[in-house]
């Protein structure tokens, strides 16, 4: 009962606002990767049926099952990139309030360098192996034209995985440091107007392959973005440390 008293008087308005920041940047990033994948299938669905093989009966359900298997091998990489990133949640928080925000900024370095590692091992399990991966799935015994778009999407609409595990790290990092608006704004771009836009217009000029390009296609673009973030971070955070250092200093040479 006196802990919750205590909570009740010690939070402010303005800390539970920027607890709601974090918690609706969560949020909106969930709701977005769910707009941005109907927008997908809706569009492999659409454009699926104007392909000379997958427009026939017996063949129109093969693009839409073949993006499942597809996006489940995509949900087991970066949740592994999600794991990484949520994993230094407590520990940037720590060293940012102890004031080491040398430590943050180290920190920030390995999880994208671990980030990209990751990404590059799936990358190349996508490309190396995709007949292996649609025999987990059961596609042994599916026709040709099923083994040949199953390989087909593996391999185009996967090979950024290296920037969608760095940019996936980036999002949760920036929230860790309690930067909940980048984060927000890169998310909402990355499955909102990459994610949905680039599905419409890219089948316009390819076809059912310009719904493939359109994921490593905005991952591209996300990074591009992502970059000038990391770097604008990585400077403040420098910054910020070297105050700190001058201010530790002067008090030592201050101190009798």
């Amino acid at each position: 009962m006196e802990f919750f008293l205590f909570a009740q008087k010690s939070l402010k308005g303005k800390l539970i606002r920027r607890f709601l920041l974090l918690g609706v940047t969560s949020f909106l990033s969930q709701i977005s990767l769910v707009i941005s994948m109907a927008a997908v299938q809706n569009m492999v669905t659409k454009y699926g049926a104007q392909d000379p093989v997958f427009g026939q009966a017996e063949y129109a359900q093969i693009p839409l099952a073949v993006l499942g298997i597809v996006m489940k091998f995509f949900q087991i990489a970066i949740s592994i990139s999600v794991g990484l990133a949520a994993g230094c949640i407590p520990v940037v928080g720590y060293n940012i309030g102890a004031g080491r925000k040398d430590r943050a900024k180290g920190l920030f370095i390995m999880l994208l360098t671990w980030e990209a590692l990751v990404g590059f091992v799936a990358l190349l399990i996508v490309e190396l192996l995709p007949q292996q991966l649609i025999g987990i799935f059961g596609a042994g015994n599916e026709s040709a034209y099923y083994t040949a778009f199953a390989i087909r999407c593996f391999r185009i609409y996967l090979c950024m995985m290296v920037l969608a595990m760095v940019n996936k790290g980036t999002f949760i990092y920036l929230q860790a440091l309690g930067k909940a608006g980048p984060s927000m704004i890169l998310s909402l771009v990355r499955e909102i107007i990459f994610g949905v836009f680039l599905p419409i217009l890219l089948p316009r000029f390819f076809g059912l392959d310009g719904v493939l390009y359109s994921f490593p296609t905005a991952d591209v673009l996300t990074f591009i973005l992502t970059v000038i973030v990391i770097l604008q971070v990585y400077r403040e955070l420098s910054a910020e440390n070297r105050i700190i250092h001058m201010k530790t200093e002067a008090r030592a040479l201050s101190a009798p």
